[in-house]
């Protein structure tokens, strides 16, 4: 008898953890997927070392959000579109298997322009308006990377550690979708002809903007040009984890010292 509940337990613990398994894949695949910020391109929204996650079902699937690349290139299926503002991971269109993060201006129809460092839409400004300078904690995983010797500026934080300060402007879409990004210096990028978006595509930006390669270069010189609906992974949703890079692999204390507390639990602005 105890040989014959022996062999039971084991069937049942495997049976556990496949079910297990199966729910996992099906959550990642079809709910949430986790995506970890690599570069300081979405700042101030988003800094290197924030991990989230991102909600698969709003945009629907295609061979780019599903596992194994199944389904065919060109083609979606459920879903809605992306709304002005979304923040949106995806597949790079220019090949490979790296997903970016950025955020979405233009839509299908859009004519989408930038001047003199301010947003055009369909001929009109989008406003921009100056606040308060972005103080971000230097850290391991985030230097004060700037554009431009002349734009580095190292200032005394609150807490009296050093911080590197950003300009930083609240930008309003039409609609009201509002959020707040860096514009650093003047760059080529700042100036650019109409770009039309045709059907099928997004134009997205960084909001850290003239430290973001997006849809105002094309693929070929490492942009993401113009953004093919069918590369769209999912939208940000939350952050469920953050780390200044300090921590050791070795050292799951370190974890705990490394963790940017007041980040976790954020929403990623909309």
């Amino acid at each position: 008898m105890r040989k014959s509940r022996g062999k039971g337990g084991l069937w049942e613990t495997v049976r556990f953890a496949a079910i297990l398994f199966v729910i996992a894949l099906l959550l990642r695949t079809f709910i949430v997927a986790p995506f970890s910020i690599p570069s300081g391109s979405m700042l101030p929204t988003l800094m290197i070392g924030d991990f989230l996650f991102v909600a698969k079902w709003p945009y629907g699937y295609s061979a780019a959000s599903l596992p194994f690349g199944a389904g065919s290139d060109g083609e979606r299926w459920l879903g809605a579109a992306p709304e002005r503002g979304d923040v949106v991971v995806f597949r790079y269109p220019g090949g490979g298997d790296d997903d970016y993060i950025k955020r979405v201006i233009g839509l299908p129809g859009d004519t989408v322009q930038m001047r003199d460092g301010s947003l055009w839409l369909n001929g009109e400004p989008v406003p921009k308006t100056r606040i308060a300078d972005y103080l971000m904690p230097i850290s391991l995983n985030s230097p004060c990377r700037t554009v431009g010797e002349e734009s580095e500026r190292i200032v005394e934080g609150p807490d009296g550690a050093p911080v590197c300060a950003y300009p930083r402007y609240r930008e309003t879409l039409p609609g009201g979708r509002s959020y707040a990004i860096l514009d650093q210096a003047r760059i080529p990028a700042d100036d650019t002809l109409p770009i039309a978006v045709p059907e099928g595509h997004y134009f997205v930006m960084g909001d850290n903007r003239d430290d973001s390669e997006d849809s105002r270069f094309p693929t070929s010189v490492g942009g993401v040009g113009l953004l093919p609906a069918d590369k769209l992974i999912g939208r940000a949703a939350i952050l469920f984890f953050s780390t200044d890079g300090s921590a050791a692999f070795s050292n799951p204390a370190s974890w705990v010292r490394a963790a940017r507390w007041d980040r976790i639990g954020r929403s990623v602005e909309r």
